[in-house]
């Protein structure tokens, strides 16, 4: 609970105290205090990007995708070349084979032991590749066709890209085409002319460089993405920080303007034992405020209607006893608690100027309505003396603390409108419109804060 006052001009020279209280909104919804997504909160963490660890699943099951095929293609011609082969080793090797293709399979579904499991596939490929000729039956008979394991070279190779650092899965990537051109070159792999062992070798070399530099590119690219995010976000945080600490130095500021001032100015005007006794209630709520200013703040993104912000204020007019009120078009809607206390504070102080300094006015207005942002503006208005702002000093707060940067840390905006002799109108916004710039407005020729 704390007290703003103000000595009220319009009433001769009696002078009242304008006591607004300001007890914090309550939230509206169940769970409306969740932090994530809150510029003053934690850092909000962004939707998953395209990662390492995505790209790595990505290309893992492609690659399974395309195993599983070759697999079933190749079967037919594994089974008509069995005759030709030892059973007793030939059998084993191509299950062996085939189970370790269904095991990476697996492992890209299940997203763990993919590069395991790829390196398996890759290893007894290459040692199916280098005992073909000693499982033959007969050594010197020439095959009729190349070996059903050329057609599952390429997916050796691509196992080989993602199970394997980039240095030695391209010693892989020529290897095992060299192995399988030499089988070819042997009665037990076609007895296959030279120029056509060399184009086979060449095109399983060329088609396994490819996949090879696609998978070494994309890494490269994410992993690039992911340091880049990470700065990203440590960046955001030291933001988030020093947005933190601007923000406690407005509040801070205001709460010196507001209540630290005002009681001294109180005290300095004591003449009897009541008024005293009033000074030393606004001390201890200047010290309250102070204490809870130097708490934790609340960050959440609770949010309030903005129904309650014009009851709080209509409270707070009403102890004024000179402000009326008006409302127009707010049900419905509803913004950030910490906007909603921020632009309470800062009308309050409007008002309490108001009754400062404008002097005697004819009336004095409240208006707050709903915008076209989803948000809410608020008019506090006078047709007091108004004032020339190229003359207020500049080391005065009431303005440039209390309402410009009370608003402005909340997201809303200040514009100012006064001159001698034609009252002021202070309108808040929120949130700020996307054209209107982070100063406080004001119609005088410098266009400065002197408040």
């Amino acid at each position: 609970m704390s007290k703003r006052a103000a000595r009220v001009g319009d009433h001769g020279t009696t002078s009242t105290l304008v006591s607004t209280a300001t007890q914090p909104f309550a939230a509206v919804g169940g769970e409306a205090g969740g932090t994530e997504g809150s510029l003053f909160g934690r850092s909000r963490q962004p939707r998953n990007p395209i990662s390492h660890a995505q790209i790595e699943i990505a290309l893992s099951r492609s690659v399974a995708g395309v195993a599983v095929i070759f697999a079933v293609q190749t079967l037919p011609l594994m089974l008509e070349q069995l005759s030709t082969r030892k059973t007793e080793a030939a059998i084993p090797l191509a299950g062996l084979l085939g189970l370790s293709i269904l095991v990476f399979v697996v492992a890209t579904l299940l997203r763990r032991g993919i590069r395991t499991s790829a390196a398996v596939v890759s290893g007894i490929y290459l040692l199916a590749l280098l005992v073909w000729p000693l499982v033959m039956i007969d050594p010197t008979l020439v095959l009729e066709s190349k070996p059903w394991l050329w057609y599952l070279c390429t997916v050796a190779t691509s196992c080989a890209a993602i199970a394997f650092p980039l240095f030695w899965a391209a010693v892989y990537t020529v290897v095992t085409p060299v192995a399988f051109g030499l089988v070819r070159l042997l009665p037990s792999g076609g007895e296959a002319e030279s120029l056509l062992a060399v184009l086979d070798t060449c095109y399983a070399m060329l088609l396994g460089g490819v996949v090879l530099i696609i998978i070494y590119v994309l890494r490269e690219a994410t992993a690039k993405v992911d340091t880049a995010q990470s700065n990203a976000l440590s960046k955001y945080a030291v933001a988030v920080r020093h947005h933190a600490t601007e923000v406690e130095r407005v509040e801070v500021d205001s709460i010196v303007h507001d209540s630290v001032l005002a009681t001294l100015l109180s005290a300095a005007g004591v003449r009897n034992e009541k008024g005293a006794e009033l000074a030393a209630a606004m001390a201890r709520s200047a010290i309250i405020r102070l204490q809870e200013a130097s708490g934790e703040r609340n960050l959440d993104d609770a949010s309030v209607a903005v129904s309650k912000l014009v009851a709080r204020l209509r409270t707070a007019a009403i102890e004024t006893g000179v402000f009326t009120v008006t409302e127009q078009c707010v049900d419905a809607i509803s913004i950030p608690e910490h906007a909603a206390e921020a632009l309470y504070s800062a009308s309050v102080q409007a008002m309490v100027n108001s009754v400062q300094h404008a002097g005697p006015a004819q009336s004095r207005r409240l208006i707050i309505g709903g915008n076209d942002q989803n948000g809410c503006t608020i008019s506090i208005s006078d047709t007091g003396r108004g004032f020339d702002v190229a003359s207020v000093d500049s080391a005065r707060l009431g303005l440039r603390v209390s309402i410009h940067d009370r608003v402005l840390s909340a997201g809303g905006v200040a514009v100012l409108r006064t001159s001698p002799g034609l009252g002021t109108t202070i309108t808040i916004t929120w949130p700020r419109p996307d054209d209107e710039g982070a100063a406080l407005n004001v119609n005088s020729p410098d266009g400065g804060i002197r408040s």
